[in-house]
């Protein structure tokens, strides 16, 4: 249907009339488009000039255009969505052109820069130009060559730093190596008079000069001043020395080889009272008392535990108490115990023996001299 056909229909409302005639023809020219359009026929449907697109802007605003005529989500009695899809594709020919004669056009005015260059310029100071730094078009060589400047510059940079950091090690070892070498030489002059007073106060007591000192046979002050403490310190170390104060690690020593000793000995006194060899009833017993030694074992390891968490020194610290071992030591006490004990039962058998030998020979020699005396 042609336009005068439809003023025909209505004559009161040209204006609408005319956009109705211009979406029936961009419809129609949207069907006849295909995937893979020219240039031209995206031109015509963006509603551009064919002559060409001076800028991107004018092709955003022509879409945009478009898009609130067509877009299915405009909300406008014109809406199509298979028409916006081919709008989209025009506006995506269009830019890539664009695209093209921005490149075209870049590198057309780097060759005319590089060919100004070089009618001006002599062909030696062309190579001598950025340090000779690059390849490709004089814009192409700056680039490169301000790359290049700031790697130099990091690299020089690095090196600075890399030269105090060895100065200050330098003087670091310097510094170590002298106070090394003082203290040497404080420590042979210390042990230098260390010797000579030793030398000295053997040779005193050689020639007798400590006897009948002052003094001698006293016992030492338990409490003298001490010019290097404040009196509060010195007053405070006096009454906890005189009511018994032990640091903490010094009682739970003390604990721990009291405990373990009482332990070894209920199980000797237990096994003394056993006989050797043992009896099935005896056999039970031993093992109710070692079942009973364990248990207290793994008690006194934790105390052990504890101990080697407070004590001030790594060489103090305690090992745990081994099973085996303390059963080893038990039985090996008991066998010398009860070996003492036969020696001992056979000691006074002999005993016994040469007492009762010495008084019948002392009864004869009685009846002997009794019988010489009778017969006198």
């Amino acid at each position: 249907m042609s336009c005068s056909a439809l003023l025909r229909l209505y004559p009161g409302d040209h204006h609408r009339l005319l956009f109705v005639y211009s979406a029936i023809t961009l419809r129609l020219l949207s069907s006849r488009t295909r995937p893979g359009r020219g240039l031209r026929e995206s031109l015509r449907l963006l509603q551009l000039p064919e002559d060409g697109v001076s800028s991107h802007a004018v092709v955003k605003e022509a879409y945009l255009r478009m898009a609130k005529l067509y877009h299915p989500d405009s909300g406008a009695p014109t809406a199509d969505a298979a028409l916006f899809s081919h709008i989209e594709e025009a506006y995506r020919v269009v830019l890539a052109h664009l695209a093209r004669q921005r490149s075209i056009s870049q590198d057309t005015r780097e060759e005319e820069e590089e060919e100004k260059v070089k009618g001006h310029a002599p062909q030696h100071r062309h190579y001598l130009s950025y340090e000779g730094v690059g390849s490709g078009t004089p814009s192409q060589r700056e680039r490169q060559y301000q790359q290049f400047r700031m790697d130099r510059a990091t690299d020089q940079v690095l090196e600075y730093r890399y030269k105090i950091m060895e100065k200050a090690a330098a003087e670091e070892g310097a510094m170590v190596l002298r106070d090394t070498r003082l203290r040497s030489k404080k420590i042979q002059i210390t042990q230098a008079v260390e010797r000579l007073v030793e030398d000295l106060i053997q040779e005193s007591m050689a020639r007798g000069d400590f006897h009948n000192l002052s003094g001698a046979g006293k016992p030492l002050s338990k409490f003298e001043h001490n010019p290097y403490a404040d009196p509060m310190t010195h007053n405070l170390n006096r009454i906890l020395i005189d009511n018994g104060y032990q640091p903490e690690w010094i009682v739970a020593k003390k604990e721990i080889s009291e405990t373990i000793e009482k332990m070894r000995n209920r199980l000797k006194e237990a096994r003394a009272r056993l006989g050797n060899p043992m009896k099935h009833s005896e056999q039970i017993q031993w093992k109710e008392h070692c079942a009973t030694f364990s248990e207290e074992l793994v008690k006194l390891n934790k105390k052990v535990d504890d101990f080697n968490l407070i004590v001030p020194l790594m060489s103090w610290q305690m090992v745990h108490f081994n099973m085996n071992r303390e059963m080893e030591k038990v039985l090996k006490a008991d066998q010398q115990h009860r070996k003492e004990k036969e020696l001992e039962k056979e000691r006074k058998l002999l005993e016994e023996r040469e007492n009762a030998d010495t008084s019948q020979q002392n009864s004869w020699q009685g009846l002997i001299m009794w019988i010489h005396s009778l017969l006198k």
